[in-house]
């Protein structure tokens, strides 16, 4: 089984903002250069998308659209009473990202036909939706992980989509080659050229000709894939695989220098991070965003795993060396992969390696916001929907803010829609608060 939250950060707002059930909502990057993490169904009939820069996004949605800039904390509390409920049913729980997990109905002890997946999975959907304050899911459930993936995106939002055995090919085939995990916009752009649109077009290919078109690797999984040839487990253990940061920034920028401070900056919240954790990893990466919004990492594999936040740095501008900036870049991540618990840095490359395609879907945290104000006599940077209380008005959350102005709307998730005030931002009866329990009245 794969469980697929719908439009989970959005979800959460809403639940949480009584003012904003039925209306568009968008959760992301609030600033002139934010980028769109997810957009609410109602955003979405729009054109309003993950990965959309947040400037189109208000371009496109009707005024009276909300956009926020994230509240993980919530976000992470609600996800952990999801990931509880689905250990219920089986021990082989594995948690894809903060809002979507595989399950292995095969290790629990459970009806495993058609009828009884069915009606297991609806009596879930309607536990989450109870616990969760009214956060719906959707489900597939086939005889593989990439057909429970598929099946779950099928009939979204509150969908259930179960795929019998030995109806495998019959689902599959008929979808865009795009439904397939692994084909993103280049691999698509590269098989619509030789007539390959659907699944059932890519079955027809012979293995020689699609590891021509894409690659060894590549090809042979897509090979595979197409003919619903998946045998991968349910891995309960996922540890972090990387650890990265990325910052997007209010101008394009081509300055050598301005670009090697950004780089040191990254790199040493990566290399904290890791001696923090007491890991280090062999493979850093550098991810750009072109002026254009193309996006390219490059990696650089090392013989000897690193932490330091020096040997990142110097890494990543070897890798940033190799790349045109000519246009301008609008982001640049710093990341480290291949992760293990010792480190002893050296600098000799082993292999280097390129990719280039669009900009990548957002799928679990939102651009970072704001850090919540200290006290003292500065103007507090509220940020739009952070949770805040005041001393006699009670709990809100945040509106907007400018001008030394901050205006919040007082309500939570077990309210009706509250009263909208304007305060000064420097109120000392205001303060950041926790995100609201939505299980209390």
């Amino acid at each position: 089984m794969h469980l697929d939250l719908d439009a989970f950060f959005a979800a959460v707002e809403q639940r949480d903002k009584p003012s904003l059930r039925g209306r568009p909502v968008v959760v992301g990057g609030t600033g002139g250069r934010g980028v769109v993490a997810t957009a609410s169904y109602e955003a979405r009939a729009y054109g309003a998308r993950s990965a959309m820069p947040t400037a189109e996004a208000r371009r496109i949605c009707p005024p009276g659209t909300a956009f926020l800039g994230g509240r993980f904390a919530a976000y992470r509390r609600t996800s952990d009473v999801v990931m509880a409920l689905l250990r219920e049913l089986s021990p082989l729980v594995e948690p894809v990202s903060i809002d979507e997990a595989y399950v292995d109905l095969a290790a629990g002890d459970h009806d495993l036909s058609v009828p009884g997946v069915t009606a297991l999975a609806l009596d879930l959907k309607a536990r989450i939706a109870v616990a969760t304050g009214g956060v719906t899911g959707s489900v597939g459930i086939g005889t593989s992980k990439s057909l429970a993936k598929i099946g779950s995106e099928l009939n979204k939002p509150d969908g259930l989509t179960v795929v019998p055995a030995g109806s495998e090919l019959d689902v599959l085939h008929p979808l865009p080659v795009r439904s397939l995990g692994g084909v993103g916009p280049a691999t698509a752009e590269r098989l619509a050229q030789v007539k390959v649109k659907t699944i059932g077009d890519l079955h027809r290919l012979s293995l020689v000709d699609l590891t021509t078109l894409v690659g060894q690797a590549h090809g042979t999984g897509l090979y595979r894939l197409a003919r619903a040839d998946d045998d991968r487990a349910v891995i309960t253990d996922r540890e972090a695989k990387s650890v990265s940061a990325e910052e997007t920034f209010a101008r394009d920028l081509t300055d050598p220098s301005r670009l090697s401070a950004e780089l040191d900056a990254l790199a040493g919240r990566v290399g904290s991070r890791l001696q923090r954790s007491g890991t280090s990893g062999r493979t850093v990466t550098l991810k750009v965003r072109r002026y254009d919004f193309t996006t390219l990492t490059r990696s650089l594999t090392l013989p000897q795993p690193v932490d330091d936040a020096r040997q990142i740095a110097e890494v990543a501008r070897r890798l940033l060396g190799a790349v045109d900036r000519s246009g301008g870049l609008r982001l640049l991540g710093v990341g480290v992969s291949g992760l293990s618990p010792y480190a002893q840095g050296d600098l000799f490359a082993e292999a280097l390696q390129e990719t280039v395609d669009g900009p990548t879907e957002v799928t679990e945290e939102p651009e970072p916001v704001p850090a919540d104000p200290a006290p003292g006599p500065a103007v507090v940077a509220w940020h739009p929907g952070q949770d805040v209380v005041h001393a006699e008005r009670g709990a809100g959350w945040v509106w907007g803010s400018g001008l030394n102005r901050v205006t919040v709307r007082f309500e939570g998730p077990r309210t009706a829609p509250g009263p909208v005030r304007t305060l000064r931002a420097d109120d000392p009866d205001l303060q950041p608060a926790d995100p609201p329990d939505w299980t209390t009245p």
